[in-house]
Formats: C-alpha cells, structure tokens, sequence
C-alpha cells in the first residue's frame, strides 16, 4: 500500500493536474477535479428578477409587466429557456474547452449543471418530456471528433432518466456563429435544420428539452424550435450552460 501511494505521489507530480479554467495545480492525479474549487466557486448565476420566458436580468426598477427585447423576435415555437451560468471567467474557458480544446470529460460537469436546471412541467396530462441536442454539421463532427451539445444532452438524460432522441440534423455548412451579429446569426442558420430520417414519433405531443452549450441571441434554437414544432412538439425549452449578457466580460481569446 505504502509503495502504491508513494507511486501515485510521483505520478502527481510528474503528470499534475491543472484545473481546466485557470491551469492551477489540482492535488489527486488522476482523481483530481477537472475544476478547482476556487473557479467553481466564481461561476455566476443571472440576478434576479428575470424575463419569464427566456431568464434574461431584467435589472431593477422596471415593471414585471415590461417587455423583454431579448426574446422578443425569437420563434414562438421556442416556448422557454434556461440557462445554468452566465458566460463570463470561468465558464466560457469550460465552454471553450469542451467545444474547441478536446475535453469531452467536462460534459458530466456541465451536464450535471443543466439537469439542476428547473423546467417547467409539461403543460398537458399525460405528455412527456424528451431530450434533443442541437446538431451540428458533419464537418465539425470530423474536426472536433463529437458534438458538444449531444454530450451534454446524453448527460442531462442519464441524470434526470429521460429519453434522448437525435430528431435534428444540420445538413448545410453555414459559417461561425461566433462574430456575426444578431440580424447575420439570424439569416446564418435560416433553414439550417431538418427533421432526422428517423420517425418523428417520439417528438409528438412531447415536452422537448433542447440542449446546447451557449445560448447567445437565440437564433439557432429559435430555427431547430421550429422544425421541432412542425414535428409535434407540443412546447420547447432551450437548455444551456452559458449565457451571453451584455454586461458580462469575456475573454478575449
């Protein structure tokens, strides 16, 4: 035992662990967390009061009854959205770490963050809820090796015991969302999703928790909402980890 300590002990320092976010040195080797306590302590959640559609701040002072401009030009099919984090240190360097660095590993962290999340019951008697992550392109998927929001997904629904269904799929190779703004995100991925080939059954009158990782303007999920709609869905809630708010710094990167 001795022995097999004392080799788990030069292994941490030979092979330390560095927390994803700031690199810091993480006691434990390969046990260690792949977030240090310090970083997870810094993710923020939006102040309250919120939009009740879309959880957006709607800061202090204002009228419940006054209108949210966030949400206001998404689908009506996109009936919800939730969002554990704002995206802002740490949780965009989990973010861009998943989506861009290779660390499939932190979608149980994340996922574990979005099946915290409260949704809503399904508005009729006897409707389900399912899950679907938004799909990405299959140059991406060769590129990347994984879709970060179908890890998500598959986490969420082995948490919370749900069934997870790929009903989406994004045939067309659109550019980067990620330096268009909110009218060009808005034409960028117009039409950029289908129904699967698979039967549209388990959409049905059903609840649909979309997954992806980072909700920004709202205009993929708005169009994947859509065709979700036009499948049977009987209502959507948009699930992610981040959020983009206005006032929120982000690294640049």
């Amino acid at each position: 035992m001795r022995l097999a300590s004392w080799g788990a002990d030069v292994l941490d320092v030979l092979l330390p662990a560095g927390c994803i976010a700031c690199r810091t040195w993480i006691p434990g080797g390969r046990n260690a967390p792949l977030v240090c306590a310090r970083c997870t302590s810094l993710l923020r959640t939006a102040p309250w009061p919120r939009c009740e559609r879309c959880h957006y701040p709607r800061g202090t002072g204002r009228a419940e009854s006054a209108g949210c401009f966030q949400c206001t030009d998404w689908s009506p099919s996109l009936t919800t959205a939730r969002f554990a984090y704002v995206l802002a240190p740490p949780a965009d360097d989990l973010v861009h770490a998943l989506k861009y660095e290779g660390w499939p590993e932190l979608a149980s962290v994340m996922g574990d963050a979005l099946a915290r999340l409260r949704v809503s019951e399904p508005p009729s008697a006897g409707s389900r809820k399912v899950v679907v992550p938004v799909p990405t392109t299959e140059e991406r998927m060769r590129s990347r090796g994984y879709n970060q929001a179908e890890l998500l997904a598959r986490r969420l629904a082995q948490v919370r015991d749900l069934p997870l269904y790929n009903a989406l799929e994004r045939p067309g190779a659109r550019h980067s969302q990620t330096a268009l703004t909110p009218a060009e995100r808005r034409e960028n991925v117009r039409s950029a999703f289908q129904a699967a080939r698979d039967p549209a059954g388990p959409i049905q009158g059903a609840h649909v928790l979309l997954v992806d990782d980072v909700l920004t303007t709202g205009a993929t999920a708005s169009e994947a909402a859509s065709v979700l709609a036009g499948m049977g869905a009987e209502t959507v809630t948009l699930l992610t980890y981040g959020r983009a708010l206005a006032e929120a710094p982000q690294k640049r990167r």
